[in-house]
């Protein structure tokens, strides 16, 4: 009978484990908690609009809910990651979308958070220039320093009325 019981127990013990039930009651909900972050993240850069044309990023596929992904990394904070995909591989305007993705987010998201914003890898020709260019908080705050970049990025991030 305790050999049954062992082996009863060793089983549930691995299907909890398995299921991510095991590693403790909080992993199931950290997790919906992360996708509910994105989600929730995902519903702010969605209406951002192109510097070029009339469509948001959302309506122009260049963001997408899974390209949004949430990391718990401290008590109520948060690592935000996202991966746009610029229209096409040479987009000129590909560094001024990640310009307003970021400051967006910066003034918007209501929880603390650390932010790295890429382009899709292997959808834009400079691709790793532009990806040191939106994540150095100097050249950002450069950026955002000269009136006519500002003015373009404020366009791009106001919601419509």
């Amino acid at each position: 009978m305790s050999v049954v019981l062992g082996l009863l127990s060793h089983t549930l013990n691995r299907v909890l484990w398995y299921s991510g039930l095991r590693r403790g009651c909080h992993a199931p909900r950290k997790q919906a908690m992360e996708q509910d972050k994105a989600l929730e993240v995902y519903d702010i850069i969605r209406t951002i609009r192109d510097p070029e044309k009339p469509n948001t990023l959302e309506e122009l596929e260049v963001v997408t809910e899974s390209c949004v992904e949430v990391q718990e990394i401290g008590e109520e904070e948060y690592l935000v990651i996202i991966r746009f995909t610029p229209t096409v591989p040479h987009c000129s305007l590909a560094t001024l979308i990640g310009l307003c993705l970021r400051i967006k987010l910066q003034r918007c998201l209501p929880f603390r958070h650390k932010l790295e914003i890429y382009i899709s890898e292997g959808t834009h020709s400079t691709e790793e220039d532009i990806n040191k260019q939106i994540n150095d908080k100097e050249r950002v705050a450069a950026a955002m320093e000269n009136p006519n970049l500002r003015e373009i990025v404020e366009q791009c991030v106001t919601e419509p009325d």
